[in-house]
């Protein structure tokens, strides 16, 4: 889960653009895509405003999105077009940080990793179970059929919440 260079630079960037908005910055993804790429910025509530039951507006949004546009255009960090994007991470939220996995202790997740991990015989790349613990260096998960893993963060390529009902 460590962010790319270009993830980090763009972060250090607009992080002061998004918190003038009054919300948090809970993760950007970018995607170079050929001559156009997609540059998208997940928002989140204050903690005290989450604790409140308080959700991310649309109206955050586009303030945020305002804020970042105006921002990438007097430093152009972006090589050719780009979309912005500016949304809430959602019920099936990605992760993009330890401390964000560490609030969900007890939830689903789904993770992508960055090179297959188990027994010759359950090799897999893609693993979703229970995310029963975190360390500083890692994540405890406990699939469906009651395989246990333990998960460096470093081996994550994405992580993302299961959405229950």
């Amino acid at each position: 889960m460590k962010p790319s260079s270009k993830i980090a630079e763009l972060t250090e960037l607009i992080a002061p653009a998004v918190a003038a908005c009054g919300v948090d910055l809970w993760g950007i993804e970018f995607m170079p895509q050929g001559r156009k790429s997609l540059l998208r910025i997940y928002i989140e509530t204050l903690p005290e405003q989450r604790a409140a039951g308080e959700h991310v507006t649309i109206e955050d949004c586009s303030a945020v999105n305002h804020q970042v546009s105006g921002v990438l255009d007097v430093h152009d960090p972006i090589a050719g077009e780009y979309v912005l994007e500016v949304s809430s991470p959602g019920f099936d939220r990605p992760l993009f940080t330890r401390e964000q996995v560490a609030e969900y202790v007890g939830e689903v997740v789904n993770l992508r990793l960055i090179h297959a991990i188990g027994t010759a015989e359950n090799k897999r790349r893609k693993v979703v179970g229970r995310l029963m613990s975190v360390t500083d260096s890692s994540m405890q998960i406990l699939t469906e059929d009651k395989l246990e893993f333990d998960i460096a963060f470093d081996s994550v390529d994405k992580a993302h919440l299961v959405y229950q009902d």
